[in-house]
């Protein structure tokens, strides 16, 4: 056998569809229609064609504000595009695929928006998006497929979740669904007033801290419980869901700081949130031995009790409070597309959740 044959080759990274950047695409451009249409309250009949506003004239204010918003909102998409295109469309065929469904969501988009009375469709909006998702797809393409596909932060998801990307989407999203004001921090479980009802406790006087804390604990202990039964054996759970926590933490700081004023920025970092997450993450690391089948029920346990008390339990009075003074301002439709996030995140963890448990089996 010749020397050279002995020697080792080096491992070239595949180039491989790329799954969560497809849906990841598909997610954006449903949130770009609803932050684009909402309210939904559509008027057919006032007498104005679908098409009308690519003559119409250009409107008599236009704000940097509005414009930099239009541009911004379609770059992720235009940079979404051309990593889902990969590996079949590369370079410049996958900026114009870019390019062309940045502009056909821009038109739908501007179109629909003739009929729903609090919107104005103009051509200036949809140059705007255009751009954006131009410069999006020009931000995509040096990085080359070979990054793409087979990129430090690409590899490093695949080590922590192999073909688990559902779990990965959950993983990236938890962060973002913690951006709308909570009465308790990690309290993802407003839904459950639909189904458990709410309770009227009058002037009986609680202790908040005990409570919050409490809500904090199991919410972040059944999370990432959850989130661990996405994850490889080998992979360090610890570490990521830890970071997971302080990324998480970051970007609420960072949104509060928007919406309240930097000085109000720590506003929700309460006491009860501190212990809270301190407590859940002194149990986490113990649990993280545990076997899958007592994570499972670890997490369900966690994550519906806490549903059921954020649910019956009275809210924090300094919340509801804050609430009362909430102006939101430009960030209005913004705040509402979180809420629904915060909303439906957690029940479409738990279903996925027990989905996996039904086809896979929990494992002794």
């Amino acid at each position: 056998m010749h020397q050279e044959e002995q020697r080792p080759r080096k491992f070239v990274w595949p180039l491989q569809a790329m799954p969560l950047a497809r849906a990841m695409t598909l997610i954006y451009a449903l949130l770009i229609l609803y932050v684009s249409l909402n309210p939904f309250e559509f008027t057919l009949d006032n007498g104005i064609s679908g098409w009308a506003w690519l003559d119409a004239p250009l409107p008599r204010y236009i704000t940097l504000f509005d414009v930099s918003v239009n541009i911004l909102a379609y770059i992720p998409l235009g940079f979404l595009i051309v990593f889902s295109a990969y590996p079949r469309w590369r370079n410049f065929v996958a900026l114009g695929i870019a390019l062309a469904l940045s502009a056909m969501l821009a038109f739908s988009v501007e179109s629909l928006q003739s009929w729903v009375p609090t919107r104005i469709p103009s051509l200036m909006d949809w140059w705007a998006n255009v751009s954006g998702g131009l410069l999006g797809g020009l931000l995509a393409i040096p990085m080359g497929p070979q990054w793409l596909s087979g990129s430090a932060i690409r590899r490093r998801f695949d080590r922590w979740f192999g073909l688990n990307w559902a779990w990965a989407g959950l993983f990236l999203l938890f962060p973002w669904a913690q951006i709308y004001p909570q009465s308790s921090w990690l309290g993802t479980g407003v839904w459950g007033h639909a189904i458990f009802g709410s309770i009227d406790w009058g002037t009986t006087v609680m202790n908040h801290f005990a409570q919050e804390t409490a809500i904090t604990a199991l919410c972040w202990l059944g999370t990432a419980l959850l989130l661990s039964l996405g994850m490889r054996t080998k992979a360090p759970q610890w570490k990521i869901l830890m970071g997971l926590l302080a990324w998480t933490v970051l970007i609420k700081i960072l949104f509060t700081a928007l919406q309240f004023g930097a000085e109000l920025s720590l506003l929700w970092l309460t006491a009860g949130a501190i212990w809270g997450m301190v407590l859940g993450s002194v149990i986490l690391r113990w649990m993280l031995r545990c076997s899958i089948r007592t994570k499972f029920w670890a997490a369900l346990v966690c994550l519906l009790s806490a549903t059921v008390a954020i649910s019956v339990l009275p809210d924090n009075p300094y919340f509801i409070l804050t609430m009362r003074h909430w102006y939101q301002g430009p960030m209005l439709h913004f705040n509402d597309l979180m809420q629904w996030l915060s909303v439906l995140w957690l029940p479409l963890a738990l279903f996925w959740m027990i989905r996996e448990a039904l086809v896979v089996k929990l494992k002794p």
